[in-house]
């Protein structure tokens, strides 16, 4: 049995991690008394949590695409300049992806420790991705960007499908 190359993988973007920087010192007193929280700050639409340094580094968690923590990110900084800092948008930069796939069957897993973790590790080193592989067929993939997660998910498959439970 050969993996069809006709198979849709939904593969579904939970979480984009981005960096970007305010080229201001931030006083996080400030943020803290007149801004939404202390070094934390949360968004409702998109729905991201931001740390923030004093240094003028902020980074964002919890987007759901590389648009949307852009734009997270700039109605944040949009937020510190109404504070008061002379905020300016720069360096914007997405560190990290993390998206889930489920596979239409089973994996066949051996040598791996599920008291320890209940997945197997995949380093693709070439995309810079690792892929934990659950024997339901779930998988969870972490990249630097949503190509080389989509990558990764095309690279794994056909090894993933040859792995595959047989129905009994």
């Amino acid at each position: 049995m050969e993996p069809s190359n006709d198979v849709a993988l939904d593969i579904i973007v939970t979480n984009v991690v981005s960096v970007f920087r305010t080229r201001c010192h931030l006083n996080l007193r400030t943020i803290g008394l007149e801004g939404t929280n202390k070094v934390l700050m949360k968004l409702r639409k998109p729905r991201i949590t931001a740390s923030i340094w004093s240094s003028g580094k902020i980074i964002c968690t919890g987007a759901t695409s590389e648009e949307e923590a852009k734009l997270g990110a700039r109605r944040l900084a949009r937020c510190l300049q109404k504070i008061g800092f002379k905020v300016r948008f720069s360096d914007f930069k997405v560190v990290n992806v993390l998206a889930v796939c489920s596979l239409p069957f089973q994996i066949r897993l051996i040598d791996y420790e599920p008291e320890i973790h209940p997945a197997a590790s995949y380093r693709i080193k070439n995309l810079r991705s690792t892929v934990q592989v659950f024997s339901t067929g779930n998988i969870t993939v972490t990249g630097p960007n949503v190509q080389s997660v989509a990558s990764a998910v095309e690279q794994i498959y056909p090894l993933l499908f040859e792995c595959q439970k047989t129905l009994s």
